[in-house]
């Protein structure tokens, strides 16, 4: 266990900023498998600039990587079109 002050702060905060991390990764994965399953084309396009947002936001505080955000990207676009 930790003695000093300091490092009693750190491990708090980050037990708060692994929740919080958390929280947004699940969010994420949530909007994206959501967003994969819809059948209408209209209502995927409505909901894409929502989790493009979103994805753009995690990559810039880096929680995922900015590639990663751009290859989830391209990959909801290609779902997307395929929709009839």
């Amino acid at each position: 266990m930790a003695n000093h002050k300091s490092s009693l702060k750190r491990i708090r905060q980050t037990e708060k900023r692994n929740l919080r991390n958390r929280y947004y990764g699940k969010n994420m994965r949530s909007a994206v498998r959501s967003l994969r399953a819809m059948t209408d084309k209209e209502q995927a396009l409505a909901k894409y600039p929502e989790v493009q947002k979103m994805l753009d936001r995690l990559a810039k505080k880096g929680l995922i990587h900015k590639n990663k955000a751009a290859n989830l990207k391209s990959g909801l676009c290609a779902t997307i079109a395929k929709l009839a």
